[in-house]
C-alpha cells in the first residue's frame, strides 16, 4: 500500500513538473542562459518539497524506507547550496546547504515529536525552524539585494506553515486534506524559486 502510494505521489510530481516545465517554456526571459537557470532552480525546490512530502509520508507510516528518503533530500540541499556556487562561491554554497540541511534536520525533528505527541519538542522544534528561516533570510538578503530579508522571510515562513499543515494531516491520516495542502506547497515553492532566478539574473545582468 505504501509503495502504491509512493508511486502515485511520484507520477503526480511529475505530471506536475512536466506543466511547469511547459510554463517555463513560454516565460519571457532575457536570454537561453536565463531560462535554464529558472528552470533548473525550478526544479531543485520541486525536488526540495517532494522529497519533503516523501519523507513526511514514510515518517508518519513508519515505512523501512525512510532513511532512504531522508538521504536523497539531504542531498537535494547540497545541490541548492551547489548551485549558487558560479554566482556567490563555494564558501557561499557550503553555508546555504549547511542552513538547509538545519531546515530538514528541524522538521525531521518536528514530524517526529508530532508523532509521539511530544507538545514541548514540538514547540521546540518549531521554534527553532522558524529561527532557521530567519537565518536562511539573512543569508540571502545578504547575497543579493534583490533578496528583501521581509520578502524572503515571507515566502519562507509560507513554506513553513505549509508543510506544517501537510504534516499534520498526513499524521492525523487525514489523506486527502495532507494531498490538497501538497497542492498549495508546490506552487508556493516555484514562485519562491521564481524570485532566487530573478534576483540572480538582475544581480548578474552580464552573465544573461
Amino acid at each position: 500500500m505504501i509503495r502504491s502510494y509512493r508511486g502515485a505521489i511520484a507520477l503526480a510530481f511529475v505530471a506536475a513538473a512536466a506543466c511547469a516545465t511547459a510554463a517555463m517554456s513560454t516565460r519571457t526571459t532575457t536570454s537561453p542562459a536565463s531560462a535554464t537557470l529558472h528552470d533548473a532552480m525550478r526544479k531543485l525546490w520541486s525536488d526540495h518539497v517532494f522529497w519533503t512530502r516523501l519523507f513526511i509520508v514514510d515518517a508518519a507510516a513508519g515505512s523501512g524506507e525512510l532513511q532512504n528518503t531522508t538521504n536523497r533530500l539531504l542531498q537535494n540541499q547540497t545541490d541548492i547550496g551547489n548551485a549558487i556556487v558560479p554566482y556567490y562561491g563555494a564558501a557561499a554554497g557550503t553555508q546555504l546547504a549547511n542552513l538547509l540541511r538545519q531546515h530538514i534536520l528541524i522538521a525531521a525533528d518536528l514530524v517526529n515529536a508530532a508523532k509521539a505527541n511530544d507538545q514541548a519538542k514540538v514547540a521546540d522544534a518549531d521554534r527553532r525552524w522558524h529561527a532557521n528561516a530567519n537565518d536562511l533570510a539573512t543569508f540571502l538578503s545578504g547575497a543579493n539585494p534583490n533578496w528583501p530579508k521581509a520578502t524572503v522571510l515571507d515566502m519562507l515562513n509560507q513554506h513553513l506553515s505549509l508543510t506544517t499543515q501537510e504534516a499534520t494531516a498526513q499524521l492525523q491520516g487525514r489523506w486527502a486534506d495532507s494531498q490538497s495542502t501538497f497542492d498549495q506547497v508546490y506552487p508556493q515553492i516555484l514562485n519562491m524559486a521564481d524570485a532566487l532566478s530573478d534576483g540572480i539574473v538582475k544581480q548578474f545582468p552580464n552573465r544573461f
